[in-house]
Formats: C-alpha cells, sequence, structure tokens
C-alpha cells in the first residue's frame, strides 16, 4: 500500500509564513514532522503531494494506488488504524476538511483531490482529529504532540542514558537519551514532563531543562540557558538564554541570551543578542496577528503569543518584537524600538527609518554564505521557490 500526504490548500495558506517555503508535511510539532510522524505510524514510507508553486523540489507523482492523507492532521493510534484499513471509495472527514481517501485505481492523483467534502457519497466523520489549521497552533499544541511523540520515539527502546555525574536528572524514567549526546553540569527535571535528547546533541555546562521538551539531533543549548516546558529545538538549531514554549523547525539560531516565548520560528534564521519578543499584552487581552489567508488582523484565540517568523530571517542585536510579531521569509530586522507586527518577506529595515525591499540577488549572496557554515548550497530550483515569493511582493509595510 502507498500512502500520499497531500496539501489541503486552504490549510496551506492559513500557515503561512511557514508555508511559503515548505508542504505541511514539514512542518515540525512535537518531536517529528508531520511526515515523519506519519511515516513512523504507518510503519510505512509516505510521499508528498504539494502544490505546483513547491513541485520544483518536491516533484508529485502523477499516477498511484493508494491512500491520501491530509498532511495537516496530527494523528492517534486508532485514526492510523482506520486508515490504514480504509475500504476503496471512502472518505474520512472532519466536518468540511478531507483526511483521507482510499481513491479507486485510475482517478486522480491525491495531489488533485476534489476538496468538496460534499461530492463523497462514502464518507466517515472522525470528530475527534487533531487537525493543524493556524500557525500559533504549532506552539500550542507542541505540549500535548510532543508527549504523544515521545512514547512513540521510545516505544521498545532503551536510552543510552546520561553519565555525566555533575547533571542532575528529576524523573529519569521520562528521560530518553540517543547515542552521541553530550551533556555536562546541567539540570533536568522531566517528573512533569518528558525530555527528549536527539542524536548528538549538545547540552552545555549550567543549562536548566523541564520538560516537555525536545532536543533534536545535532542540535546544542548553549550554556546556562533556561528551557521552560512545551519546547521542541529543531535539528542542526543553536540556543541560548530563556525559551518557553517555542518551536525551532531547524538550522536556526538563537544562541545568546534574550527572551523568546510562545513562538514558532523556521529555518534558517538568527535571533541576535539579546533580542527579545514579548508574549503578552499590558492588557492582558487576546492577542491578534496577522493572517496571509484572510489579508488582516485575526484574533487567536490566546492570551500568550509571540513570533512567528518564516525561514531566513535576521535580527540584529537587542532587537524588540511586539507580542504577536508575524515575519514573512527572508526580512532581515534591525535598529532600535519596535517594528511592525506584520513585517512581510524580504523586508530590509527597522522601527526608525522603515523597511525596504531587501534586493533579491544580495539576499541570495548573504544567505548563501549561511548556507556554507553548513556545507549546504541553495539550488536553483528551491531559489525558484524564494524567487516566486519575492516577486508576489505588492507593497511594503509603513
Amino acid at each position: 500500500m502507498q500512502f500520499f500526504l497531500f496539501d489541503d490548500f486552504i490549510i496551506a495558506d492559513q500557515l503561512k509564513p511557514f508555508t511559503f517555503t515548505r508542504p505541511v508535511g514539514l512542518i515540525r510539532i512535537g518531536i517529528f514532522t508531520m511526515q515523519e510522524r506519519w511515516s513512523k505510524m504507518l510503519d510505512s514510507d509516505t510521499n508528498l503531494c504539494v502544490s505546483n508553486r513547491l513541485e520544483a523540489v518536491w516533484p508529485n507523482k502523477l499516477s498511484f494506488t493508494g491512500i491520501s492523507i491530509n498532511a495537516a492532521w496530527i494523528p492517534t493510534q486508532a485514526e492510523v488504524d482506520m486508515v490504514k484499513n480504509l475500504p476503496k471509495g471512502v472518505a474520512l472527514v472532519k466536518g468540511k476538511v478531507l483526511l483521507a481517501l482510499h481513491q479507486a485505481e485510475g482517478k486522480d492523483s491525491p495531489c488533485h483531490v476534489p476538496y468538496q467534502i460534499e461530492k463523497f457519497a462514502n464518507k466517515h466523520e472522525v470528530p475527534e482529529a487533531e487537525v493543524l489549521t493556524r500557525p500559533w497552533e504549532i506552539f500550542s499544541k507542541n505540549g500535548k504532540v510532543l508527549r504523544s511523540d515521545f512514547e512513540l520515539i521510545r516505544k521498545g527502546r532503551i536510552s543510552a542514558g546520561i553519565q555525566d555525574p555533575f547533571t542532575r536528572i528529576y524523573g529519569e524514567e521520562n528521560v530518553f537519551v540517543e547515542e552521541g549526546v553530550d551533556i555536562k553540569a546541567s539540570i533536568i527535571n522531566a517528573s512533569e514532563g518528558p525530555v527528549y535528547l536527539g542524536k548528538n546533541a549538545q547540552v552545555q555546562e549550567g543549562s536548566i531543562i523541564k520538560g516537555p521538551f525536545a532536543l533534536c539531533h545535532d542540535s546544542v543549548v548553549n550554556m546556562g540557558a533556561k528551557i521552560r516546558p512545551d519546547t521542541t529545538i529543531g535539528p542542526f538549531c543553536k540556543v541560548g538564554g530563556e525559551i518557553n514554549n517555542v518551536v525551532f523547525f531547524g538550522y536556526s539560531n538563537k544562541a545568546h541570551d534574550g527572551f523568546l516565548g510562545n513562538s514558532v520560528i523556521g529555518e534558517w534564521c538568527n535571533l541576535g543578542a539579546d533580542t527579545n519578543s514579548s508574549n503578552l499584552k499590558n492588557n492582558y487581552g487576546e492577542v491578534k496577528i496577522y493572517s496571509y489567508a484572510d489579508q488582516k488582523m485575526i484574533g487567536t484565540g490566546l492570551q500568550f503569543c509571540g513570533l512567528l517568523m518564516g525561514d531566513h530571517c535576521k535580527t540584529s542585536i537587542n532587537s524588540m518584537l511586539n507580542t504577536g510579531t508575524v515575519v514573512g521569509i527572508a526580512s532581515n530586522i534591525f535598529d532600535g524600538g519596535f517594528p511592525p507586527k506584520h513585517i512581510i518577506s524580504f523586508s530590509w529595515g527597522g522601527s526608525a527609518d522603515g523597511f525596504e525591499l531587501h534586493r533579491f540577488e544580495k539576499f541570495l549572496e548573504a544567505e548563501q554564505r549561511v548556507f556554507d557554515r553548513r556545507k549546504k548550497k541553495i539550488t536553483p530550483e528551491y531559489e525558484s521557490i524564494l524567487r516566486a515569493v519575492y516577486e508576489s511582493k505588492k507593497h511594503l509595510p509603513r
């Protein structure tokens, strides 16, 4: 049986800025990306089915026999079993959202699944299904998903353990350590939530970590860091300072002091020393953020919401960011003061002199230097995705 994770185009639009540069299946929440979780729970490889805009990097398969699954669905094991046993011609839905469909042979590929639920004569409602529909849900649901992923990743396995005699551990039974982890003179409190340390990760001296927490492979927690619950640090990241309920996708750094809470940071971002993001309004009211899908400010229903930052963004030292700030991709924020709560993609500047459009070739030149440090290259195919976002811009914030 083949399984395909398709992007629901409405949901993908709502999850911007994180879906400007990736399919929904590559969003990280908990320990895994959406695709990694489905593959592990299905015990099978999964194929990504994406919009035409992303096909240059993630080519679609045009013919298939199998089951298509909404990439935004975060399943339970019972729901995965339901998908595995889905009869041909039957759809799983939640309200107006298509969750899964076992199409008959010879039909359209799952990349072109019709989304009009009323067209499906044979459908089964899954009312409890957890579907990621808005960008702030990546951090607000992270703790719950992280706990579930922790049980999944350690099932039938033995932790490598922590040998450092100067590291203090509370709730050691809730700590799972992969091979190659280096930890020294730190405090890990897993008594109220699990802690996962990925392969070749480092936890440096004086760090304090409280679970639920996931440190993915080849990432570093710098000296003296304070990591609060419901936080995920993706692969190849470096973090320091105070972090509370934040998801880093990967290849991003917040290496120095400064507070970041209730936030999501995309890939290839760098937050300068003493960058701080507010996550609570002075009047303790509901946080509103800019929605790309709605093209206006919308309510999150949350009292705590910090920074939602797309890929390839940078902040200078001492940067200050408002509660509920949304930053598109490839923006460079510098100088003192608070910039606008919505900073569109490829912006260059700050609060004092405003923003201007960053020249694409200059951005690409600087970003390749960032990639060089990780021995990576920006491929022509990925460049085409970035350029398409750049050329779609119509205005700049004042």
